[in-house]
């Protein structure tokens, strides 16, 4: 014969099991919705979603790919990048130059939680690396460098600017709101 205590254990489990599974899928949720942010709602609906793993969250139908903002990062920075953006980052994760198929364009709807303007690789500001927190922007890529000559670097002024100018991940910032925290 069973316990009370056993089944109250045995309760306590068979509880357990779903409410994992519930967590589980809040949490998933929580991280499309955050992913899916980054990007006009039109764009959105139709995104894949992908964990920073490379799991796939949410299936799409259209040439974007949506990520929550990155673990462990302060803030919000989720983000929708096109197939070039993809092969950019990519790189930049492997920190090989990149070898881009065309112009690519990438949502930040949400703004960032901060960056240097000048290292792909800083993770804290500093005195001399050009800190800025952009607030809602696109970031578009060429294949060309030289398509950003004349392109200011200064991201004071409200205009389109160029991050990490003279190396392979230099691209174009688009700002499109009010900007914080940089200057």
């Amino acid at each position: 014969m069973r316990t009370v205590s056993q089944a109250i254990l045995t309760c306590g489990i068979a509880l357990a099991i779903p409410m994992t599974a519930l967590v589980g899928q809040a949490d998933k949720e929580a991280k499309i919705q955050d992913a899916v942010s980054a990007a006009p709602p039109a764009l959105a609906t139709d995104a894949t979603v992908k964990d920073w793993e490379g799991n796939v969250l949410k299936e799409g139908t259209n040439a974007y790919t949506c990520m929550p903002t990155p673990p462990g990062l302060p803030g919000n920075a989720p983000m929708c990048l096109d197939g070039p953006w993809l092969e950019w980052a990519e790189a930049w994760q492997n920190k090989t130059p990149p070898m881009l198929s065309g112009t690519g364009v990438a949502y930040m709807l949400a703004g960032d939680a901060g960056a240097s303007n000048t290292d792909p690789y800083a993770t804290e500001k500093t005195a001399t690396n050009d800190w800025v927190e952009a607030g809602p922007h696109l970031m578009i890529i060429v294949p060309d460098a030289n398509m950003l000559e004349g392109i200011t670097t200064d991201h004071s002024k409200g205009v389109p600017w160029v991050m990490w100018k003279g190396t392979p991940y230099a691209h174009i910032m688009v700002p499109l709101g009010r900007q914080h925290g940089g200057h």
